[in-house]
């Protein structure tokens, strides 16, 4: 098993930005791939083997619960503040400088991709759902009520509103199942989802032991590489030993030191939910955006020559450098060490502050220093942008290799693709 895997000037220009953006959007999916919260004792459980577990996690059909997560994701990047909104693509609006929604679960969920969060969740059958980031000063939630979804944040005052959520775009559509945005898992169970939607040879799984979480008693499933060459050291899923629901997620790097994302229940209750938890009416004076407009606007501003069979998993930020002029994407090797190689346009690298193809911002300029490893081989001569759990190689003659491996591991594919 391995992690989950998805199936001009002005272009140059763009190329300058994208890159490190989207090494960040491949670490934020490749967690929808890795301790905050502590557990307590280790309670006598029957004996059970991680085959009979894994069916135990599948077989669950908890329809109805409740309860608050605590989500801690550390990938290792540098503190950019607001710099990283100066030059990252569609910052602060859209294309045409108009501004979008700040409700938009799309763009505010992806927020859970660094930091700590605490998020309140419930849920009540297929059709009702509700998940809630919570902060010291405001509150932004998303609440799907049978063919109604809202969003709120309470800190603009903006809502974001679909109809039918099956004809909303992919910002809304997957707030139909309960689920958030494809690649922004929020809860442990969406989490272990993600691991053990495959298995196979390069992956080893064993029943490490039992934990207390949330005050209920679970076992201790443990998922880690067989492959040397991993960036990840492995995965534990705490599991209810009653329902079979993952209570826990933590994801620690084969380098040691702190989870590079770590979620589990603080507090979780099976029982219904009040109906009047799925009730929404936005509030006085707030502004509302409805999903098709978005959808509009995106596919208006869509690039003319987006691939058609384009991976539907593929990070946003992927998928827009794919349509502006990166093609050939392909996957080398297989498990938790394969990695995605694509080219960019213009058959170059990245430019640099003094380079002739142009000068680039010297925000832009220091978010690439500040993440770059300069390295050679075979293939001539590239840099190496890294996190605690996904590295990209960009090499000078405009070839990206990029995975949840080392280094090493990016370097030795570029050899071998010469």
């Amino acid at each position: 098993m391995a992690p989950y895997e998805s199936e001009s000037a002005g272009r140059r220009k763009a190329t300058r930005y994208v890159v490190p953006v989207a090494v960040v959007g491949v670490a934020a999916a490749t967690i929808g791939l890795v301790p905050a919260l502590a557990d307590s004792g280790n309670p006598d459980l029957p004996k059970i083997s991680a085959q009979q577990l894994i069916e135990k996690i599948a077989k669950s059909d908890v329809q109805q619960m409740s309860g608050t997560v605590k989500i801690s994701t550390d990938l290792g990047l540098p503190s950019l503040g607001g710099m990283a909104g100066g030059f990252t693509p569609g910052a602060g609006g859209s294309s045409d400088g108009k501004a979008g929604s700040s409700a938009d679960p799309q763009s505010k969920l992806t927020e859970l991709a660094t930091g700590t969060h605490t998020l309140r969740i419930a849920a009540d059958g297929s059709d009702r759902h509700k998940l809630s980031v919570l902060d010291s000063a405001a509150e932004y939630s998303v609440i799907h009520n049978g063919d109604e979804v809202w969003a709120y944040d309470s800190a603009s005052n903006e809502a974001y509103h679909a109809k039918d959520a099956a004809a909303a775009g992919d910002r809304a559509a997957k707030h139909r199942k309960g689920e958030t945005p494809k690649g922004v898992p929020a809860t442990p169970k969406e989490l272990a989802d993600e691991v053990l939607k495959a298995s196979g040879k390069t992956t080893s799984i064993s029943v490490e032991g039992t934990s207390q979480v949330a005050g209920r008693d679970a076992y201790k499933l443990l998922v880690k590489p067989k492959q040397a060459g991993s960036t990840v050291g492995g995965i534990t899923i705490s599991v209810d030993a009653k329902t079979g629901v993952p209570l826990k997620f933590t994801l620690t790097p084969a380098g040691g030191g702190k989870a590079v994302v770590d979620a589990g229940f603080t507090k979780v209750d099976f029982s219904k939910p009040a109906a009047s938890t799925f009730d929404f009416t936005p509030p006085k004076g707030a502004k509302v955006t409805e999903g098709d407009d978005l959808k509009a606007r995106d596919k208006s501003h869509a690039p003319k020559d987006m691939p058609k069979d384009m991976p539907k998993d593929m990070p946003k930020e992927l998928r827009v450098a794919q349509g502006g002029g990166m093609k050939d994407l392909k996957v080398i090797g297989e498990g938790w060490t394969s990695i995605a190689e694509l080219k960019l346009p213009g058959g170059q690298g990245l430019p640099t502050g003094g380079s002739a193809s142009g000068d680039v911002p010297p925000e832009a300029q220091k978010f690439m220093d500040a993440l770059g490893d300069h390295v050679t081989g075979k293939f001539g001569s590239g840099t190496v942008f890294s996190t605690r759990l996904v590295n990209a190689l960009v090499t000078d003659d405009g070839k990206v290799y990029a995975g949840a491996v080392t280094k090493d591991a990016l370097v030795k594919a570029a050899n071998a693709a010469q």
